[in-house]
C-alpha cells in the first residue's frame, strides 16, 4: 500500500477512492431528503444554479441524485465483486484439496466458462436470475468468477512446486491446512490486486446492466440507470446523461489505476528482491533388510520418460549413505519418489518400497509420523516466506505430536538451540529472509528434528553455502546421526563430500546406479569408468597447475533420449559393440562392490589402475 501510494497515479487514485467512500457514506445523510423531494414546477428543467444538472421528470434534482446514488452503485459493485472473488478463490483452490477426478472436472468447467466474454456470462445470468438488483449481483459475481478462478489456479500451482509446500507435506500437514496456511497467504498479494481490478470493472458493468433496464428498479436508483434516464433526452440537455456518465467513468478509473498502480508497486519489489525407454529389472538382491529398502525403483512421466530406472539399494539404521552423480542422473528425483513428494503426472513404480518394515506406497502420513525428515536443497523456498521461523517449526510438533502452540514454539527454541543457531529465542520470531543462507539450512534441519528421525534425506544440502558454512552443516547431520542413531541419505555433486562423510557411495548415471562401494575405498578399489573419470575431475594439491583441468567428455543423456545399451558408452573409453547394444545389470564383484559394466573385473581394474597414474 505504502509503496502504491508513493506514485502520482497511486496517490491520485486512493485520493479519489477516498472521497467515493465519503460520498457512498455521507451523501445519503446530507442529501437524501433534496435528491428526493419532487418539484412539479421544475420538471426536466436544464442546468441552473440551483440544479447544477437539471432535474428529471419530477423535478427531482439529478446532482443530489448521483451523489446519494453513490452508496448503491460503490455497495453494490463491491457486494457483486465480493461474491465473485470468493467463489472464484474457491473454484481455483479447491483442485488441490480434491480428488484427482473431481479436480479435473472443476478445472474443466472453469476453462469452459472462461472461453467466454465477461459481458456475455453477466448478460446470461441476467436473464437466468432475473431482472433486479439481485439477480443484476449475481450476473456480475459470476461474470467474474471464471478468470479469478483461472489466475487462482495459476497461483497456485506456481506456489505448490516449491520446497517449503513439500517440506509441510513431509511433515503431514494435511491438504485444507496445506491450503489455507501455507498457499493462499503467498497468492494473497496478486489476487487482491486483481480483486480491486475486478470492483472497477464490476462496478462499469453493473452500471451497463441497469442502463440496459435489467438491474436497479425503480424507485431505487443508481449512476446507470440515472445514465438511461438522461440519454432520453440527451439532445435537449445532455448534463443529465453527462453527470452518471462522468461518475461511472471517474469511479472505473479510480478502482483500475490504484489496481494497477499497486501491481506496479508489488512488481517493483520482486524485482528488487530477486536482484521412450526399455524397463530393466535388477537381479541383484541385498544381504539383509534395513530401515529403508528400494528394489527396482522406477518414476516415470509421460511420454515414455523414466529418469529413474530401476534402482535398488537398502539404508541401514545409523548409516549414511552418498549418492553421487551429474546434473541429470536422477538422484534428487529418487528421494523425493522415497519420501512419496512424486507428483501427478509422474508415477512411482516400485517392486519393494518399504520404510521402518511398512510400505511407503500406501502407509498413511499419521502412520508415518515424523519418522522420516527431508532437508531440501535451497532452504529459501523451503521455507514459507510468510510465516516465521518459529511458527514453520512447531506446526510439525502441533501436528504429529498433539502439542500446544505454547509446548511446540519451546520445542522449536530447543531445536534451534541443537543445530547451533545462536539467541534462539529471539530467531524463532523472524523470517526466513531474516536469516543467512547456513543458518536458513541450520534451520530446516532443525524442521527434521522436531520429531524423531530414524531417515534423513539430505538433497544437496551444502549447495551455494561457502566451505566454512558447508563444513559445519555436514558436521551437524554427522552429530545428529550419531547421536540419535538417525540414518541420513546424502545427494551431492561433491564426490569428495561423500567421501568425507559417509559409509557407502551410490554412484547414479543416467536413471540407474552404475557402483556401489563403501567410501573409505572409494579413490583406491573404484572401478566403473563413469566412477573413475568423476574422481579424475576432482583436482587435489598434486593436480598439475599447468595442465588443463580433467573433463569427461560428452554430457549425459536426457531421459528421453535413453537409447539401447549402456548410457556412458558414447563418453566411455572402454565401450565396445556390446556396450552399445546391451545395457549391464548392477552386478557383485568378489570383494562386495556392485559395478554395472560388461567388462570383467579385471579388466576394470586394470584400467582403473591405469587411470589412477
Amino acid at each position: 500500500m505504502r509503496a502504491a501510494l508513493r506514485s502520482p497515479v497511486g496517490l491520485a487514485s486512493a485520493v479519489l477512492l477516498a472521497v467515493l467512500v465519503l460520498l457512498a457514506v455521507f451523501a445519503p445523510l446530507l442529501w437524501g431528503d433534496r435528491a428526493a423531494a419532487i418539484d412539479t414546477d421544475s420538471l426536466q428543467q436544464g442546468p441552473s444554479a440551483d440544479h447544477l444538472l437539471g432535474t428529471d421528470q419530477l423535478g427531482r434534482d439529478i446532482f443530489h441524485r448521483v451523489l446519494v446514488a453513490t452508496r448503491l452503485t460503490i455497495g453494490l459493485a463491491l457486494l457483486a465483486t465480493l461474491i465473485g472473488v470468493t467463489t472464484g478463490l474457491v473454484l481455483g483452490s479447491v483442485p488441490s484439496v480434491l480428488p484427482r477426478w473431481a479436480a479435473r472436472v472443476v478445472t474443466s468447467a472453469v476453462n469452459i466458462a472462461v472461453a467466454f466474454p465477461g459481458l456475455l456470462l453477466a448478460l446470461f445470468f441476467a436473464v437466468i436470475f432475473g431482472t433486479g438488483t439481485i439477480g443484476a449481483v449475481l450476473a456480475i459475481a459470476f461474470a467474474i468468477a471464471p478468470s479469478f478462478a483461472r489466475l487462482t489456479q495459476t497461483l497456485t500451482a506456481a506456489v505448490s512446486g516449491r520446497d517449503f509446500i513439500k517440506a509441510a507435506r513431509v511433515c503431514g500437514v494435511g491438504r485444507f491446512r496445506l491450503l489455507v496456511r501455507h498457499i493462499l497467504p503467498n497468492i494473497a498479494e496478486p489476487l487482491v490486486i486483481n480483486a480491486t481490478l475486478a470492483a472497477g470493472s464490476a462496478l462499469t458493468a453493473f452500471a451497463g446492466l441497469s442502463f440496459l433496464g435489467i438491474g436497479v428498479q425503480a424507485p431505487s436508483y443508481d449512476w446507470g440507470r440515472l445514465l438511461g434516464e438522461g440519454l432520453q433526452r440527451i439532445y435537449i440537455s445532455p448534463a443529465p446523461a453527462l453527470g452518471p456518465a462522468i461518475a461511472v467513468v471517474l469511479a472505473g478509473l479510480a478502482f483500475n489505476l490504484f489496481g494497477e498502480a499497486a501491481a506496479s508497486a508489488a512488481g517493483g519489489r520482486q524485482q528488487v528482491r530477486g536482484r521412450a525407454v526399455a524397463r530393466h529389472d535388477s537381479t541383484v538382491e541385498e544381504p539383509d533388510e534395513g530401515l529403508l529398502t528400494v528394489r527396482n525403483l522406477h518414476v516415470s512421466f509421460p511420454g515414455g520418460i523414466t529418469p529413474v530406472r530401476g534402482v535398488s539399494f537398502t539404508v541401514h539404521n545409523g548409516e549414511m549413505i552418498g549418492v553421487v552423480g551429474e546434473s541429470g542422473s536422477g538422484k534428487s528425483l529418487t528421494a523425493l519418489a522415497v519420501s512419496r513428494l512424486v507428483e501427478h503426472p509422474g508415477t512411482v513404480t516400485a517392486d519393494r518400497l518399504d520404510f521402518d518394515g511398512k510400505p511407503l506406497r500406501t502407509t498413511s502420513d499419521r502412520d508415518l509420523g515424523t519418522k522420516l525428515a527431508m532437508v531440501f536443497q535451497d532452504p529459501m523456498t523451503s521455507f514459507n516466506p510468510t510465516r516465521r521461523i518459529g511458527s514453520q517449526l512447531a506446526e510439525v510438533s502441533e501436528v504429529h505430536q498433539g502439542l500446544s502452540r505454547k509446548e511446540a514454539v519451546r520445542k522449536a527454541v530447543d531445536r534451534l538451540r541443537a543445530v547451533r543457531i545462536p539467541e534462539p529465542e529471539r530467531r524463532v520470531k523472524q523470517y526466513p529472509h531474516e536469516f543467512s543462507g547456513g543458518m536458513r539450512q541450520r534451520a530446516m534441519i532443525a524442521m527434521g528434528l522436531m520429531g524423531e528421525p530414524q531417515l534423513v534425506i539430505a538433497d544437496e544440502p551444502t549447495t551455494a553455502l561457502d566451505v566454512t558454512v558447508q563444513r559445519e552443516v555436514l558436521k551437524l547431520l554427522a552429530r545428529i546421526r550419531a547421536e540419535r542413531t538417525a540414518a541420513v541419505l546424502l545427494i551431492s555433486h561433491d564426490i569428495t563430500v561423500v567421501a568425507q562423510t559417509c559409509d557407502r557411495v551410490l554412484v547414479m548415471y543416467a536413471g540407474r546406479i552404475v557402483e556401489e562401494l563403501p567410501t573409505d575405498e572409494l579413490f583406491t578399489a573404484a572401478r566403473h569408468p563413469y566412477t573413475t573419470a568423476l574422481l579424475a575431475a576432482v583436482p587435489d594439491l598434486d593436480t598439475d597447475r599447468e595442465a588443463p583441468l580433467a573433463v569427461i567428455p560428452g554430457r549425459p543423456p536426457e531421459p528421453g533420449e535413453i537409447a539401447r545399451g549402456c548410457p556412458f558408452a558414447p563418453r566411455c573409453p572402454l565401450a565396445e559393440d556390446r556396450c552399445r547394444e546391451e545395457e549391464p545389470e548392477l552386478t557383485e564383484m568378489s570383494d562386495g562392490h556392485r559395478v554395472a559394466c560388461w567388462k570383467s573385473e579385471k579388466e576394470l581394474t586394470l584400467a582403473a589402475a591405469g587411470g589412477a597414474r
